[in-house]
């Protein structure tokens, strides 16, 4: 993936938000990694919570994150699945202004490769609110893996060519 020498690195403020009935800060794996990713990219952790699997609950968080003018990005992590208990998808869709479809087309086919016809049950999305960009992982630490790796990695840093999230984060809330 080309990267612009050009172009100085512009750091995004990112907030992570697990979702889950069990997880605690001692053990949820998913959302340390994405931490170490960020973190490692150069990017800030701008804050990190835990939520349960209720779309109320997350519906407030990301509702939080979405009004601090200090908060660029928010990756939650977990919930994404089909069973009764999985709403993340369903918070996402009560706060999002825009969505952005080709994020979870983009993650179940580079899950495909590693995981085969099981990425079906994945339902990673994305979306944009009050100028924010929100970003929804399955739960598991390969998961994220990928979606930071594959994906995230290269669109929050506004040297990826030929384009990039970052750099449009000045027009999201145009009208």
């Amino acid at each position: 993936m080309p990267i612009s020498e050009t172009r100085p690195f512009l750091s995004v403020s990112i907030a992570i938000l697990t979702v889950s009935d069990t997880r605690t800060e001692a053990d949820d794996r998913s959302g340390d990694t994405l931490v170490e990713r960020l973190e490692t990219a150069g990017h800030k952790l701008a804050d990190r919570a835990i939520v349960k699997d209720d779309a109320d609950l997350i519906e407030t968080q990301l509702r939080s994150w979405t009004a601090d003018p200090d908060i660029d990005c928010v990756i939650a992590t977990g919930g994404t699945g089909v069973t009764g208990r999985d709403v993340t998808p369903e918070a996402l869709d009560r706060v999002c202004e825009k969505k952005i479809p080709g994020f979870g087309e983009l993650f179940r086919w580079i899950s495909y490769q590693k995981i085969g016809t099981s990425t079906i049950q994945s339902r990673a999305d994305a979306g944009v609110a009050d100028g924010t960009y929100l970003f929804v992982l399955p739960g598991s630490t390969g998961a994220c893996r990928d979606g930071w790796d594959e994906i995230l990695v290269h669109q929050l840093d506004n040297r990826f060519m030929p384009c990039n999230f970052v750099e449009l984060m000045p027009r999201l809330q145009e009208t």
